[in-house]
Parts: C-alpha cells; structure tokens; sequence
C-alpha cells in the first residue's frame, strides 16, 4: 500500500508515556518528523522504532520550534502533532479526501479532549486548530506558548472527525500546565509590549465559562464539563493577573 504523501511534525520533551500512541497512529503516512528539545526518558527510543528524522535542537519557543520541525518536512501537507495526540482511521480517511480533494491550503482539525477518564460528548463544540496544511503556505509565529495555529496563505477548511487528545487527562496535570502556560503567556505579552486590563481580569473568568460550559456545550459531560470549564476560566484570569503582576514588578525595578 502506497503512503499518504503527507510529512508529519512533532515536537516534544519527555513523552515517553505518550508518543508511541501517536506514531501507531500515523505509519501510513509517508514522513514523520521529530524535533526533540532534550528528552531524558525513553522517548527518543521510542522514535527510533518508527522513523530515523529525528533532530535534537534546544527549546527556542513554541512558534520557532515547530517551525524548525516544518523546515525539515519532505512533502508539501504537513500535518502538525504534538506527542499526546492520536489519529484515528476516519480522520486519515478524511484526510486522504482532503489532499485529493485540493479545495483548501490548510484544514483546522478538532480536538477530543480526554479529561477525568473520559473523551468529549459527542455533541459537544470541541475546539479546533489549523493543524494540516500546505507547508509553502504556513508560517507559525515567534510565540513562547500555543503557536499550534500558524498565519496561513490560502482559503482554510475545516476537518470534521478529531484528533484524540490525552494532554491533560487529570485535575493535577490540567493545573499545573495552565499554572506554567499563563505564566510563558504572561512574559510574552509582557514582551510585546501588551498592558494588563482590570476590565479583562473582570469579565474573562464568567465569560470563558459562560462559553466553555453552555456554548460549547461541556454541560454535557456533567461534573466533568463543569469541572473543566472552571479551570478554564480561571486559565483565562490566570494570565491577566500574572500580566499585572509583571508590570507592577518592573516598576518597582524602576524605582
């Protein structure tokens, strides 16, 4: 059987739990590409059973990094994974589709996310990323956190079965990433130059719940989804008040 004509790019650190997973998932697939940032598990190892493209490189940020692993791809689809996601086989029938298609340059892929042992409802709005496009029209900005949606040149599609997603499978490993992912967000607004907004620390945890819990539908999944919808908010308040935190210690670094 002829490969999908498709380069699959990852980046990761430490995903020995979880990147075997993925690449079963993808040995149809024509290329997979490996950007490691250090590993100190047996995630390399791992790799080495399915594909021999695997480049060590410092962390350079998220944007950079997975544009780095984009710079090593051989096809012109690139689907872009990280190591706790999984394909299932309507997907890669739907991608397939899609490339003979040729209709988009680029597709936002869905996401199920598995949280409190459990997948999303199945009416559920699950998020969604450009994740699959055409590499000669992508470009992913120079971000430190969540770059996972490159600027695209082209008309963008939308892919209607999900990627199955495993990472954030616990309360603890979903806190302590948010904890980790509002403080890079924080230092890099802070860095562009964005201000801290009182209206925003306001308003953004009963709307992002609002949004998580009844337009997204989470209600659905009961003590779950409202469980996950908290966190969420409180994620989107999170990065408010460390950017306000940032600016009051430079100004007392000012004085």
């Amino acid at each position: 059987m002829d490969k999908i004509p498709v380069s699959i790019a990852v980046i990761c650190k430490n995903e020995a739990h979880n990147i075997e997973r993925l690449l079963q998932s993808v040995v149809d697939f024509a290329e997979v590409i490996i950007v490691d940032s250090g590993s100190t598990d047996a995630t390399l190892d791992i790799a080495r059973r399915y594909t021999d493209k695997i480049y060590v490189h410092d962390w350079a940020g998220d944007g950079p990094q997975r544009q780095r692993a984009i710079a090593y791809c051989q096809y012109d689809w690139v689907l872009n994974l990280d190591a706790d996601e999984q394909l299932t086989p309507p997907l890669i029938a739907e991608i397939k589709h899609a490339i003979q298609s040729n209709q988009y340059d680029a597709y936002k892929v869905k996401f199920n996310d598995y949280f409190m042992g459990q997948f999303d409802h199945q009416w559920a709005r699950m998020h969604a990323k450009v994740r699959f496009f055409r590499k000669s029209g992508a470009l992913f900005l120079q971000k430190e956190v969540h770059a996972s949606a490159p600027d695209i040149q082209g008309k963008v599609g939308l892919l209607a079965n999900p990627v199955m997603h495993y990472g954030d499978v616990t309360i603890e490993n979903k806190m302590y990433k948010n904890n980790l992912y509002s403080s890079l967000t924080a230092k890099d607004k802070a860095q562009r130059g964005k201000r801290a907004s009182a209206l925003k620390m306001l308003l953004s945890f009963p709307l992002v719940f609002i949004k998580s819990y009844l337009l997204r539908r989470a209600f659905l999944d009961g003590w779950r989804g409202f469980v996950g919808s908290m966190i969420s908010a409180f994620y989107a308040f999170l990065k408010e008040a460390k950017l306000l935190e940032l600016e009051r210690q430079q100004k007392l670094k000012d004085k």
